[in-house]
């Protein structure tokens, strides 16, 4: 099954645009490396409409907000200085809508997967990504769309975040598709 699409990316214009937003932390609350209180921080941040989304530091944010001015905010209050990728809400609430998953398997031992890349890839890769090659494969890449790498995840020691990094050379942030769903359930309200 291949299903790609990349579109260019962001303008330069759109940073400076306020907008309601999704922030994505990239290699933070692991291992304790760049340890921080997403409850705390997004209790900080409420003048925004932020709203904590679990622990991997993801968060919507309601209220239209210049993407710069939102980094700034919080990078002000944390003592490390993280990877940050912030995506229009309505980015995500499109990629929310859309079947990317298609036929792909899914059930208890396979989830779906999406990486938020910090900046669209310069070229589209043949699809799918397989991670080992093979019917043995522990993780398929499906989809590539914007600053969006959709994949399935079989139980196994490879991780999505790693594979899409490789593959694509761009550092990404790796969320379940069950907290994407969640992100636009509270961005709805």
């Amino acid at each position: 099954m291949e299903v790609a699409t990349i579109l260019p990316a962001e303008p330069p214009v759109a940073k400076l645009q306020a907008m309601s937003s999704v922030v994505f932390f990239r290699a933070v609350n692991v291992g304790g490396h760049q340890s921080f209180q997403p409850g705390k921080l997004a209790k900080e941040l409420e003048p925004f409409g932020v709203v904590n989304i679990g622990a991997a530091g993801t968060f919507a944010v309601r209220e239209k907000v210049i993407p710069a001015k939102l980094r700034e905010a919080i990078l002000r209050r944390l003592p490390f200085k993280p990877d940050l990728m912030i995506c229009p809400a309505a980015d995500v609430l499109a990629l929310a809508r859309a079947n990317w998953f298609g036929a792909a398997p899914a059930g208890r031992d396979i989830g779906w997967f999406v990486s938020v890349l910090q900046k669209a890839p310069r070229s589209k890769p043949p699809l799918p990504i397989e991670q080992p090659a093979g019917e043995k494969w522990e993780v398929r890449i499906v989809a590539i769309t914007g600053r969006f790498a959709l994949s399935v995840r079989r139980l196994g020691k490879t991780y999505s975040n790693a594979v899409v990094e490789k593959h694509l050379g761009v550092p990404a942030t790796t969320r379940s598709w069950n907290t994407i769903k969640t992100i636009c359930e509270v961005l709805e309200k």
